[in-house]
């Protein structure tokens, strides 16, 4: 297992000035061992906690990453059970952040398949909200082929929530290309993305999607990927980002496993909507 911090300056001069909440979003490369990911989860969890995060995101499949897709279905818990849900809340009340599971596998009513579920954590170990995947990922290119409509049932359900740090709206991965779901969030400060987009299709996209809903929405992203190789052969794109509402990326983590850190100003951002306010400038609403 390997582990790096990354906090860039630009990052860090912003920390110390702004005064605002600070927040980390992790980057991992799992694979099917569930309790190795999560051994691994809690190393990057705490150095997120050391350098003052208080809300930590972890990316997509962070607890299994399998050899075959069916590999979720086979470790998929019930809600409020489970070795992946109990690790959640026992590491944020532990640490005293807001934790966020990227995705975690929920029972469904079709035993052939799971609910891809965003959970959130808050520092006292409770869990705070839920998002089911609503878009999923289909792609077929040369010799890539994915299908998560056969291991996955999707949500139907926009969740946003309040929290000490803004209004918080969910998303996963392959949501990111569907800009009327976080247009449904309104009205939204923080927009999470945990993600593992492919290599192929986040060279191409990636950057510019996470920017894109940052700026059209004037809200902070947490982008938090996996990337690198997978056991299972696979490649994600990595390149975990927390972008301003401006567009302009705090802080990324290109490749491999560790953190990135930024803070949350949200006078900043009100500044912003002043002085832009295209929000309330909608017609096609």
């Amino acid at each position: 297992m390997s582990t790096r911090a990354h906090t860039s300056q630009q990052a860090a001069a912003r920390a110390a000035t702004s005064g605002g909440l600070r927040v980390a979003a992790v980057q991992m490369a799992s694979g099917p061992s569930v309790s190795a990911n999560l051994t691994e989860a809690e190393v990057l969890l705490k150095l997120a906690a050391k350098q003052g995060a208080k809300l930590v995101v972890l990316p997509e499949y962070f607890a299994i990453l399998g050899l075959k897709d069916t590999d979720k279905v086979a470790v998929r818990e019930q809600p409020g059970e489970g070795q992946i849900q109990a690790f959640l809340s026992k590491t944020a009340k532990k640490l005293g952040i807001w934790i966020v599971g990227g995705s975690v596998p929920l029972w469904t009513e079709d035993p052939a398949k799971v609910r891809n579920s965003t959970l959130v954590f808050d520092d006292l170990g409770r869990q705070v909200a839920r998002y089911d995947k609503i878009h999923l990922f289909g792609f077929e290119m040369g010799t890539e082929t994915y299908r998560e409509e056969a291991t996955i049932t999707p949500g139907d359900e926009v969740v946003v929530f309040d929290s000490p740090f803004g209004r918080i709206g969910l998303a996963i991965c392959y949501d990111l290309r569907f800009p009327e779901l976080f247009r449904r969030m309104q009205p939204v400060d923080l927009i999470i993305v945990p993600a593992a987009f492919t290599e192929t299709t986040g060279r191409a996209h990636w950057e510019t999607l996470v920017r894109a809903r940052a700026i059209e929405n004037l809200a902070y992203v947490i982008a938090s990927a996996q990337g690198g190789f997978h056991r299972n052969g696979r490649e994600t794109h990595g390149d975990s980002m927390i972008v301003d509402p401006w567009g302009i990326v705090l802080d990324r983590l290109p490749r491999g496993s560790g953190i990135v850190v930024a803070d949350i100003d949200h006078d900043y951002k009100a500044r912003l909507r002043q002085g832009l306010p295209a929000l309330s400038h909608r017609v096609l609403a």
